[in-house]
């Protein structure tokens, strides 16, 4: 299974393209070092030359289909219930911004077929690690409230015909 078109133009939208390395915290010095349409570089905050450093719009593309790739083929490695395209929809964009570790204790809960615990899960992931006077603290970012909600609704709403997930 493939991500749909809708939802690729739509995490596309979500994700603002910078064309440059950031701190994805908002501020230099916090959050993880993040480029192009919140491509993760390394967890923590970018260095001096990280930060100088520009990226086009070709490398943003490259990397951004490699990435969304990734995160179709960890949906299909893990989750071995049927889902519906929605759904499969919802967690690739999960696990594109959590990772397939971040995104693993979803997959579990579906595979025991846990779907409104799933749900819960998905819409309490809201949080990420930022340096603040010097030590690491837990955040709510807004941006992933949303996000959260939008990727958390498919598991709420059974009523839609499924298709496997998994080959």
């Amino acid at each position: 299974m493939l991500m749909s078109t809708a939802a690729r133009l739509n995490m596309r939208s979500t994700e603002k393209k910078v064309l440059k390395y950031y701190d994805d915290g908002g501020k230099t010095g916090r959050g993880n070092c993040t480029w192009g349409v919140g491509i993760l570089a390394h967890h923590g905050p970018c260095t001096k030359a990280e930060l100088a450093r520009s990226v086009t719009d070709v490398d943003i593309e490259r990397e951004f289909a490699s990435r969304l790739a990734e995160a179709e083929r960890g949906v299909e490695r893990n989750v071995k219930v049927e889902l519906t395209q929605a759904q499969f929809d919802a967690l690739v964009s999960l696990t594109y911004n959590a990772g397939v570790k971040g995104a693993f204790p979803v997959y579990e809960l579906l595979n025991s077929g846990e779907l409104e615990r799933a749900a819960s899960y998905i819409a309490s992931m809201t949080t990420a690690k930022q340096k603040r006077k010097g030590k690491w603290v837990q955040v709510t970012l807004p941006g992933l409230v949303a996000r959260r909600r939008e990727e958390s609704a498919p598991f709420r709403n059974l009523s839609q015909t499924t298709r496997s997930a998994s080959k």
